[in-house]
């Protein structure tokens, strides 16, 4: 059962809702990307090899009954961890030298947009060896034509008779179609099929590394084929085809939506401070008590209307201050 404060508005509510308590809401799936990569690369945890730990470290490690609380900065979980026998410096590293991992709306877009490069990609390796082989195939034609007439009337001939009809046959048909073509126009289909290829090679490096050039790219050329995908699913419907055209739509309307390409709700600037909003250290700090329990003190809750990110999941330790531990934190260390 999640706690808000009585007479608070609802969205002023929700953001003064202790991290970890909002209430699922019901058919609503929310992936928390921050554990999908917690769980890929482990926690990131600072100061484990720190001898001495100082009031100023508190957002990201505090010591308390004898255990060190470190606070993973990619996902907000708390691990308590004995204090290093072993000490590799003498104090915390300065925010300056502490690389932040990805987190919210930027490591979301780091994971979707990768997996859409790697549709990219395989795009690229099929489209590449489809293109090779057919202008190998332009090299060859006069003599692979004869040698396929020669296998299907041996094939036709052991059968007593037609074994099928290559009219109907869709890949026969297509073999058919490549040898009636002139080797002109084989060699400029591989061209262009190479090409495309190319562009695939080209947007599965963009979306990779998070470009939005790549973002525009892709767009462009998705919208270009769905016309193209639909026609050919009123000439015969297969499972691949509707496949495609269902996971192509899905991806131009994520890049459409959620990365407002075109102007879409607000644009590239509104697109880029949301990716602000969850870069750096202040993210990190309104995760914590301190920042939600001084709002609460300082502002009025009519005027807490400005949104601000939801927190990363997880819990935070018991203040040093605390005679006893909160219930449901267990004081034995992760690693004895």
């Amino acid at each position: 059962m999640a706690t808000t404060l009585e007479g608070a508005p609802p969205e002023a509510a929700n953001e003064l809702t202790p991290p970890g308590t909002l209430p699922r809401r019901r058919f609503r799936l929310k992936l928390h990307y921050e554990l999908i990569g917690c769980g890929m690369h482990g926690h990131k945890l600072v100061g484990r090899d720190v001898a001495e730990v100082s009031d100023a470290d508190e957002v990201i490690v505090r010591e308390w009954d004898g255990l060190r609380w470190h606070r993973c900065l990619r996902c907000d979980s708390w691990l308590a961890l004995r204090p290093p026998t072993a000490a590799g410096r003498q104090k915390m590293p300065t925010r300056e030298e502490i690389k932040l991992p990805l987190r919210g709306r930027p490591l979301r877009d780091r994971i979707v947009l990768r997996v859409i490069a790697v549709d990219r990609v395989i795009h690229f390796l099929a489209l590449g060896a489809l293109a090779s082989a057919i202008l190998l195939f332009a090299q060859d034609r006069n003599q692979l034509k004869g040698e396929y007439t020669r296998v299907i009337n041996a094939i036709q001939g052991a059968a007593g008779g037609p074994l099928f009809d290559t009219n109907h046959n869709s890949l026969l048909h297509d073999i058919n179609t490549l040898f009636s073509l002139s080797t002109t126009k084989l060699y400029l289909l591989g061209v262009g099929i190479g090409i495309y290829a190319a562009i695939n090679g080209i947007e599965a490096v963009g979306l990779w590394r998070a470009r939005r050039w790549a973002e525009y790219l892709t767009l462009f050329e998705l919208t270009v084929l769905l016309p193209i995908e639909i026609y050919e699913l009123t000439i015969r419907v297969t499972t691949l085809k509707s496949l495609t055209l269902v996971l192509n739509v899905a991806i131009v309307v994520y890049l459409l939506v959620a990365h407002r390409l075109l102007g879409i709700r607000g644009g590239g600037a509104v697109d880029q401070a949301e990716r602000d909003r969850d870069s750096g250290w202040p993210p990190i700090e309104r995760a914590t008590p301190r920042y939600w329990a001084g709002r609460a003190a300082t502002e009025p809750l009519a005027t807490l209307a400005e949104p601000l990110p939801a927190p990363a999941i997880g819990g935070s330790p018991p203040a040093a201050t605390l005679a006893e531990p909160p219930p449901g934190v267990p004081l034995t260390p992760l690693n004895p």
